[in-house]
This record gives C-alpha cells, sequence and structure tokens, in this order.
C-alpha cells in the first residue's frame, strides 16, 4: 500500500491550496499533486454583464495585481472598440503597470520569501515570518516595507486608490496625469532604486548558502515564454510572444498572442480547480513551459534600461549553467523591480505624459476581443465575447499561476524526491515542499492571506494504514 503525506493549506502565497505527496512501501516519493482547493467564478458570472463594466469587475479579481487585470481587461475591450489608444495613454498604461510590478515584487520577496532566505528554511515556524525578520533583520523589512508603499503610492497618484483602481478604461485611461502628480512620483523612485540595488547585494552574497536549493526547485529542461518587442527586450505592456528552451535555443517567435488558441491548450485535471496549459505544437510533455520573471530574461535578449542589463549580464555569466533553477524567480524580481524603477524614471521625464489626451470612445465594432499583457507573475490573457447590444456572452481568462501549473507540479515532486528519503519527515523538508511553490509566487484566490500563524497538519501512514508520523502548526 502507498504512503500520502498532505500540507493543507500551503502557506504564504496568495490563495488556498493543498500539496499532496505519495509514498511507496518504501517511504520514497513516487508521485505529488499541488492542488487548488477553490473554484474561481468570474467567466462565468460576468455573463450578460456590460463589456464596459468588464475592466473594474475584472480589478476585483485581485487585492495584489488589480492593475494586471484592469490593463488586461481593458485591451480586450479596445480590441471590441477597434479603436486606436492614444500614445500617451499607453505610456500610462505601461506606468501603471510597472508600478504593480514593482509593489507585487516587493510583497512576494520581502513579506512572503523572505522568511525562508534570511532565517533559514529551518527556522523555527513561530519565527519564521515577517515578524521574524523585523525583530532580527530591521533594515531589510523596513527597506521591504517602503519599496513596496512606493509601488502602490504610484499606483495611488495614478489610479486614484492603491487597490481595485478604476482609471484604466476601454479606450485609454480616464484622465490625464499632472504635473504635481508626476513630480511626487519621480520623487519615490531614488530610494525604491537604492533599497532595491542593496538588497541585491546581499541576495547575490546570500546564495551561496542554497546551493541545494538551487539544483532541486524546480530546475528541470521546459519552455519559457513571454512578451518581447520587435528589438527582442522584455516587454510589460505590448509585443509578441517569444519562446525559448532550457538552452536559450529560439522554439517560436513573434508569435502574436492574440492567436493564443493556436499555441496554446488547456487541460483539465480532475484533482485540482487550476487548468494545466500547455505548447500545443508540441504536447503536453514537451509543450510544458514557464512564465514569469525568469522567463521574461531568459526569451529576451535584454531590458533595455542600464542597471537592470547590467544585474542580468551578472546572472546569466554567474549561473547561466543553472539559470532553468526557478528558485532564481527570487533574484529576478529584484532585477525586474530595478528595470520598473528605471523605465518609470524615463517615462515620467517624457513631456508627452503629461498630453491631455488620453481617451478614444467609440461603441463596440468587433465581437470578439483579446487583451494580453505581463503581470508581475507573468504573461495574463483575457478574451471575451459579446453580443450585439455589448453584452458579455463568454469570458476566458488564463493567468501566470496557470501557465505555470504544469511546472510546478513537477518542481513539487522534485523538491519532495530530493529532500524526503524516508517516511519521517522534518519541518524543514516541508517547508522547501511549499518553497518552490512560493519561488513562483502563485495567486490562487486572488486575495491574500492574513498575517500570522496558518494551520498545517501532516499525518504519515505506513503501507498497513497506521499513522507512524504527525505533525500540527
Amino acid at each position: 500500500m502507498s504512503q500520502h503525506i498532505t500540507i493543507d493549506p500551503v502557506t504564504r502565497i496568495e490563495g488556498h491550496a493543498k500539496i499532496t505527496l505519495q509514498l511507496d512501501e518504501a517511504g520514497k516519493v513516487q508521485d505529488a499533486h499541488f492542488h487548488v482547493t477553490q473554484v474561481r467564478g468570474f467567466e462565468k458570472f460576468c455573463e450578460g454583464r456590460p463589456f464596459t463594466e468588464m475592466p473594474s469587475l475584472m480589478a476585483r479579481i485581485c487585492g495584489i495585481c488589480p492593475v494586471s487585470h484592469l490593463i488586461a481587461s481593458s485591451k480586450a475591450c479596445d480590441a471590441l472598440l477597434a479603436v486606436s489608444i492614444p500614445p500617451t495613454a499607453i505610456a500610462l498604461r505601461r506606468l501603471i503597470n510597472l508600478a504593480q510590478i514593482l509593489q507585487s515584487h516587493a510583497l512576494s520577496f520581502f513579506y512572503l520569501s523572505a522568511p525562508d532566505l534570511l532565517l533559514g528554511m529551518d527556522a523555527d515556524p513561530a519565527e519564521r515570518n515577517l515578524f521574524g525578520i523585523l525583530a532580527q533583520h530591521p533594515e531589510i523589512a523596513r527597506g521591504g516595507i517602503r519599496l513596496r508603499s512606493a509601488g502602490q503610492q504610484i499606483i495611488e497618484l495614478l489610479g486614484g486608490k492603491r487597490i481595485h483602481p478604476a482609471w484604466v478604461v476601454p479606450g485609454g485611461v480616464s484622465e490625464p496625469l499632472s504635473a504635481e502628480k508626476r513630480d511626487l512620483m519621480l520623487a519615490l523612485l531614488p530610494e525604491a532604486r537604492e533599497t532595491t540595488l542593496r538588497t541585491l547585494a546581499w541576495f547575490k552574497h546570500s546564495l551561496t548558502q542554497y546551493r541545494e536549493e538551487i539544483a532541486s526547485f524546480a530546475n528541470f529542461p521546459s519552455l519559457f515564454l513571454g512578451l518581447v518587442n520587435d528589438a527582442h527586450e522584455m516587454d510589460t505592456y505590448d509585443g509578441s510572444w517569444r519562446i525559448v528552451d532550457s538552452d536559450g535555443r529560439v522554439v517560436a517567435d513573434r508569435l502574436d498572442p492574440h492567436q493564443y488558441q493556436t499555441y496554446i491548450e488547456e487541460k483539465v485535471e480532475n484533482w485540482t480547480y487550476l487548468k494545466s496549459p500547455f505548447y500545443k505544437p508540441l504536447g503536453e510533455q514537451e509543450g510544458m513551459y514557464r512564465v514569469g520573471p525568469l522567463a521574461r530574461l531568459l526569451v529576451s535578449e535584454r531590458y533595455g534600461t542600464p542597471e537592470a542589463d547590467r544585474e542580468r549580464a551578472e546572472f546569466l555569466s554567474t549561473y547561466g549553467e543553472s539559470r532553468t533553477s526557478s528558485f532564481f524567480y527570487h533574484y529576478v524580481r529584484l532585477i525586474e523591480i530595478l528595470y520598473a524603477c528605471e523605465s518609470m524614471e524615463m517615462l515620467l521625464n517624457d513631456p508627452d505624459i503629461l498630453n491631455p489626451r488620453v481617451r478614444a470612445h467609440a461603441e463596440p465594432n468587433q465581437l470578439e476581443g483579446i487583451g494580453v499583457a505581463e503581470a508581475p507573475r507573468g504573461t495574463l490573457i483575457h478574451h471575451y465575447t459579446i453580443d450585439a447590444n455589448g453584452l458579455i456572452r463568454s469570458a476566458n481568462l488564463i493567468i501566470a499561476t496557470g501557465h505555470n501549473n504544469l511546472a510546478m507540479n513537477r518542481g513539487v515532486l522534485q523538491v519532495a524526491q530530493h529532500f524526503i528519503k524516508d517516511a519521517h519527515v522534518t519541518d524543514g523538508m516541508l517547508n522547501r515542499i511549499e518553497a518552490v511553490i512560493r519561488a513562483f509566487d502563485p495567486c490562487l484566490s486572488c486575495s491574500t492571506h492574513a498575517l500570522g500563524e496558518m494551520p498545517l497538519h501532516v499525518q504519515v501512514f505506513n503501507a498497513a494504514g497506521a499513522m507512524v508520523d504527525e505533525r500540527v502548526r
């Protein structure tokens, strides 16, 4: 008889999930699954609503990255309108999305993963949290809090509020930027950049402690997918898809994201509510791909900003052979925060950013619209169809966590097989299994966990069905 270990819930992620591990009679891990245990009903309950409501509705999907859903939804509605968006509106949309990336990456690195990175994977769970970091590493904790706050303040200055802003609308944005708000945003960026550079210096120095995790945290061949512009620079708002393999070879280039159904197939499993997309031309096994910060770095040839490009070159020269390890999502998040600071400064210093022409108005001219953008966690797709009255007939959403689903499941199996050698497990082993999921920074329920201790109950049964070990926290 096989044995099972269940981790329920997985902690320090956005959403609710559990992990099950299946052991054989010798106590070795045979199989592993990452289960998303909640239903996301947004695709159904928006049916029948006017398409103009979609950006505001879709922003409610997530309390962590509402801006990304707002942008992808608005781009889908732009396609329904079949209008040309004013250039300044595009620049302002880019700006608020970069602020979203900054604050979300800061949350992931400092609040959710830094307890493992600063205090250690084997630290006492009662201390391995943000409060433990505040007690033992107050300067880093304060820097992380201020860094995230900078991103949130920029979102608020642009969109009117930090969470669920309604400023991005079909056809552009609802109001132009004032010189006063521009100057307030510019004043926030120098400290944010210095905090990021300081954190990068510490993190790069600390990586020697995590050789085993680098080797085993979802470190396997796969495809990588992300948006790039015509110069093959990373793009977070527009562009074409590029797919590379683990050796850096280009598998597909200049793919039109609006034709995503040609390239991506979504598989449904009976043990999770999260679908499993894969690259259709290569099939499920060979077509598994990853999205997000690490994928964006690998599919592009440069960021297009000096400090981020310098850090990118250092990462690749130092860790080129092991660059497929998903542990490096943490590293690249910091590089992307630096990129966001540099890019926002460039956008804000462009005089045209204050142009009052920021919205195109039209009635619906198409019955189908697709919007694609890069969210903090990776590529985000919104696909709508409407009827002749402009009411939503259908909606399909593929979020970054869905794109990464196959890789996350394989990563859990790889970590479990590496660290669990018999039926007796330690808290550090279980934490590493959770930590490989945190490396991807999944957003499952589109809401945050409460701060504090989360329950975890693990029971291990032998082949005869008798419980041989139990852990509760």
